[in-house]
């Protein structure tokens, strides 16, 4: 061995030994500290594997696919502009959301805020699916009137009636109702007290969990538990040491770090919907798409070519007119209105009826053009930012009985849009949005819509117009629509405005939100996944539902070895 070799080996021998030295194993790469040392210090979960799977839902691998394309463009309309759009990996609901779902949610809102208390009594009619929307003036529906969102025939059948509003006010209710069973399964809150301990004044949010825990459930410490161990936050006794001093156990909560509380459940984006929808991933081969699809499920035609099911249709739709569904003896899709959920096969990521059955609300604000210039990753029109509300004594500001705010929508339905426990939200100011670039206001709901730039029939002028729209950079909008004005006085009177103006040419506004999917009412044209139309957030169909989505932290997948 050679004099350099021997020096080369002796220095390749000291740097691995001051590297096992230095080693941060057990410890913090950053100082070397440990972590999760039972005498104190920094607590982290760093053991978390993936996110657990919610409820109801199927995991969709996200990628990049072509958003817009229809196969057929049989209406001739130029609101599908196809467009490469990426979506991220996030959860969905296998089926759309049932009769029974609905059911639960308004039984606990009846439960907990009865319609017998003043304070209360708009928080379970508001709610309260339409079901009215079956009756037609010439047809007789009162069965599906009086019997769909009720009876046990149609549990399993997807509810309708619901407007994009109450749809997204589910889904609120359905985050906070999970996360506070995944809190009582940890031992973080009190067994069974979700049921037995529940009232308007101790209820469960999960935002106001994470930021206050102490005062969560109106601060009742016999539920919210004291944990002696932060590893599951198990409810432990006083201890009692030799020189007999009594030592109070340290309050644990969960919180994020902790890993074990979902985001939020809510409506998909109509990016993400039609990603799931359309599932791709049945027809790539390598990191290539091959061939087309028409529909969520492979092929051209609506109907099956196998030799058990041959000629069946693959879903439920309107056949021609006059035909919802085959005649007697030998049913095409075995439904007349809408059907059970699963009652078709899946697609290629495991999702039942994204096509027929029931169209269903996503959470996009309705414009003709998707605008790839602006953004082509997680593409979606709606955000309105807030934050929390912070009171003079420096602490977050909690609704109560007495706040819940109540919004009249233009229908003359009276709707809470919060409820005891939750935080109070203010939209965003100068604070969050000063020397940003990414956002500069809090609606950005008509975002690079209605500008000078993209204004035809823009005017500088101080006069109005027939509607009474102020002329000018502040106050022309791009998308004339009704402006109907609805108002509740002091009695209690109902105040409606209706707008007649001859200038109100179409619907299109920033309360209008696009739905998706072909319905039990439609031909099959609606049935691309492509396809788009849009209606008024605060109406609802008999033929629109809706189902939860939910995104996904972490990995775009869950491989655990290094690629390449």
């Amino acid at each position: 061995m050679t004099l350099q070799m021997f020096a080369a080996l002796a220095l390749a021998i000291s740097f691995t030994s001051c590297s096992k030295k230095g080693s941060s194993k057990g410890g913090s790469q950053a100082t070397g500290w440990k972590i999760n040392d039972k005498k104190g210090g920094f607590q982290y979960n760093d053991k978390f594997k993936k996110q657990e799977t919610p409820p109801g839902m199927v995991a969709i691998e996200g990628g990049t696919f072509t958003m817009g394309k229809v196969e057929d463009d049989v209406m001739h309309d130029w609101n599908n502009t196809p467009n490469q759009q990426h979506v991220q990996s996030f959860y969905m609901d296998e089926t759309e959301v049932t009769n029974m779902m609905y059911a639960e949610y308004l039984f606990w809102l009846k439960t907990v805020f009865p319609p017998d208390d003043e304070n209360y009594k708009n928080i379970y009619t508001g709610a309260l699916p339409d079901t009215l929307v079956w009756r037609n003036r010439l047809g007789y529906n009162e069965t599906m009137t009086n019997n769909y969102l009720r009876h046990p025939a149609y549990g399993s059948y997807p509810v309708v009636g619901v407007n994009w509003i109450q749809a997204s006010e589910f889904s609120k209710w359905r985050t906070d109702r999970v996360n506070e069973a995944i809190l009582e399964r940890e031992q973080y809150l009190k067994k069974d007290a979700k049921v037995n301990e529940v009232d308007a004044t101790n209820t469960f949010s999960t935002e106001a969990y994470l930021a206050s825990p102490s005062t969560a459930r109106g601060g009742n410490e016999e539920i919210v538990f004291r944990g002696k161990k932060g590893a599951k936050g198990k409810n432990a006794k006083p201890q009692t040491t030799k020189d007999g001093k009594t030592i109070e156990p340290k309050n644990v909560f969960a919180q994020r770090s902790s890993g074990i509380i979902l985001p939020e459940y809510r409506l998909p984006t109509e990016a993400e919907w039609e990603y799931a929808a359309v599932a791709l991933n049945g027809i790539r081969e390598y990191n290539i798409y091959k061939g087309k699809k028409k529909y969520p499920w492979n092929g051209q035609y609506t109907r099956s070519g196998k030799r058990a099911q041959r000629g069946d249709q693959l879903a439920n739709f309107k056949q021609g007119k006059g035909d919802y569904g085959g005649i007697a003896g030998w049913s095409d899709d075995g439904a007349d209105i809408t059907n059970k959920v699963k009652s078709y096969a899946p697609n290629d990521f495991g999702l039942y009826d994204m096509a027929g059955n029931v169209a269903e609300w996503v959470q996009d604000v309705y414009r003709p053009m998707v605008d790839d210039e602006a953004n082509d990753f997680n593409y979606f029109r709606g955000n309105v930012y807030t934050k929390n509300k912070i009171g003079e004594d420096g602490k977050v500001e909690m609704v109560t009985s007495e706040n819940v705010k109540y919004d009249t929508l233009s229908n003359g339905k009276v709707m809470a849009r919060n409820f005891p426990g939750q935080i109070a939200q203010v939209p965003v100011d100068e604070n969050e949005t000063y020397l940003r670039y990414n956002f500069s206001t809090s609606d950005n709901r008509n975002y690079r819509d209605g500008d000078k730039q993209s204004t035809r029939y823009f005017k500088f002028a101080d006069s109005e117009d027939e509607g009474g729209d102020k002329k000018g950079s502040d106050a022309k909008r791009m998308y004339d629509s009704p402006k109907h004005q609805i108002s509740v006085d002091s009695l209690g009177t109902m105040k409606r405005q209706f707008d007649k103006s001859s200038k109100r040419t179409t619907l299109v506004n920033d309360d209008s939100r696009v739905y998706k999917g072909g319905s039990w009412r439609d031909r099959a044209y609606w049935l691309d996944p492509a396809s788009r139309r849009y209606y008024p957030q605060d109406m609802a169909t008999d033929y629109i539902g809706f189902r939860c989505a939910m995104s996904k932290v972490g990995p775009k997948d869950n491989k655990k070895k290094p690629r390449g």
